[in-house]
């Protein structure tokens, strides 16, 4: 299942039905999970361990060093969970030692052309990444994610679940879960009602959803009084609760 043409070092351990393309190169250090396909002209680097049923396709460049100038060889690693698709071009770099030592992408995730992930990210499950959509580093992503085409996201920023991030945003605050943002700098807009449908919620989460996001964004009213607001409901309310505590636990302050 490997070309000829590609140089797998003796120090990686690939499952038994890896496949590997002409010219592509796997580091020592790298491990790849079953049913996993490397196409041409990729290289791989490790310390870098990959799960189950990813793709890679020409040109990306996985698990090398984190483009950071206080790195300075340190054995740092790249975790990348399963059924992840990583287009033409795409770059994911390991981790710092100041960040933890870890840069962690999860599962069933799409990584389109040019997108890059920086040292000591983390990203979830099921996020879309379109062509050059960019995190720099220490970024949190939650799960069903999508970044938009040209979006940059600033470091240490913390992308909430099931948010949506228009093309050519430039984020550089938190956004809550659920939220739609656009514009330089990036700025909310609406809830993202139809991915919330799609995704399984129920008329009455989102007119909830709906709700919470007049008292923070709508109102008038100043962060903590907002917060005192919905407090309230997330005893009783999944989803407003996801939303209230991601607020009360941001660091950078949130898009407002």
């Amino acid at each position: 299942m490997i070309d000829p043409h590609a140089l797998v070092s003796p120090q990686a351990q690939l499952a038994a039905d890896v496949t590997v393309g002409p010219f592509s190169i796997i580091g020592p250090g790298v491990e790849i999970g079953p049913g996993s396909i490397v196409g041409p002209h990729v290289v791989i680097n490790g310390p870098t361990r990959i799960g189950a049923e990813n793709r890679f396709f020409q040109f990306a460049s996985i698990g090398d060093a984190p483009q950071d100038k206080k790195y300075n060889g340190e054995p740092t690693r790249l975790e990348i969970g399963d059924r992840n698709v990583f287009r033409e071009s795409s770059t994911v770099n390991r981790g710092t030692m100041q960040g933890g030592g870890v840069t962690r992408i999860g599962n069933d995730n799409l990584f389109m052309a040019y997108s890059h992930v920086a040292h000591d990210c983390i990203v979830g499950d099921k996020v879309v990444f379109a062509n050059c959509a960019a995190l720099a580093g220490h970024v949190e992503i939650g799960d069903w994610v999508i970044l938009g085409g040209l979006t940059a996201v600033h470091q240490f920023v913390k992308i909430g679940a099931h948010a949506f991030l228009a093309g050519g945003a430039i984020v550089q605050r938190d956004v809550p879960p659920y939220v739609m943002v656009a514009g330089n700098p990036a700025q909310p807009h609406m809830v993202n009602a139809q991915g919330l449908k799609r995704r399984g919620f129920d008329e009455e989460q989102v007119r909830n959803i709906r709700n919470a996001y007049r008292v923070l964004y709508r109102s008038d009213l100043k962060l903590a009084d907002a917060l005192e607001k919905l407090k309230p409901l997330c005893a009783t309310r999944v989803e407003i609760k996801a939303f209230v505590d991601f607020i009360v636990s941001s660091t950078r302050s949130i898009v407002r």
